[in-house]
């Protein structure tokens, strides 16, 4: 928004995709974390330090869940020598939807995903046009969900399982690519993303076709894909 951009999630390899899609750190202000499993947050450690060593001075935000609390305690007591600028952690309990930042042309909303640990997705508002996009990291679809994200102009969904591994989505707090779609369509939705997809499946068409099959406005997360809101 106005040149600053939000960064959503921090898995290993952040800092490489945001060199190779040309996305400069700087411009970074706030970092929003949907919850503390690894491959959801292990970059944010480089990611700190780098932006130290950069030179940064304006203050970072980071929205998480409560237990990033230790978290950031622990970088900065063993790696925050050399940090000059500060860092916020906002704490997310919230157990419906609630806006955590208000800018002039943008708000964000949290609210509460259903995963084994505190989770949380998030939702982006553009005031002047009512636009609007929204995050669902790792979930199991839950009835409020179609509620809170209604009218969303473009939802990413996790979709981790195809049909034929629902109990295990479930067991595991997890998606299937169909379940997405339902959540879509209920919201009314004009645009899906899926993506986190089990290793398991080779061909992604299969999660697509699935979920193509409730909700034809569906595409895949892909590496470096562009999608306009």
């Amino acid at each position: 928004m106005h040149g600053r951009l939000f960064l959503v999630d921090t898995g290993e390899q952040v800092q490489v995709q945001l060199k190779r899609y040309g996305i400069s750190k700087a411009r970074l202000d706030n970092i929003l974390i949907s919850h503390l499993h690894g491959d959801h947050l292990f970059g944010i450690f480089g990611l700190l330090s780098t932006m130290a060593l950069d030179g940064r001075t304006a203050p970072l935000y980071i929205y998480a869940p409560r237990d990033f609390g230790s978290v950031l305690r622990f970088f900065l007591a063993h790696f925050g020598e050399g940090v000059k600028y500060e860092i916020h952690h906002v704490p997310l309990s919230m157990k419906e939807p609630e806006q955590i930042i208000a800018l002039r042309n943008c708000e964000v909303w949290a609210f509460p995903l259903q995963h084994r640990i505190d989770c949380f997705g998030y939702r982006i508002v553009w005031l002047k046009t009512g636009q609007s996009m929204a995050y669902c990291s790792d979930t199991m679809v839950f009835p409020e969900e179609p509620t809170w994200l209604q009218g969303t102009d473009l939802i990413y969904h996790e979709a981790t399982f195809a049909d034929e591994h629902v109990d295990l989505a479930h067991k595991m707090f997890h998606s299937t690519a169909r379940e997405a779609a339902l959540v879509a369509a209920a919201a009314g939705a004009k645009r899906l993303v899926i993506g986190h997809f089990s290793s398991r499946y080779q061909d992604l068409g299969v999660l697509l076709s699935q979920a193509r099959e409730v909700f034809p406005e569906t595409y895949l997360a892909e590496e470096g894909k562009v999608f306009e809101v």
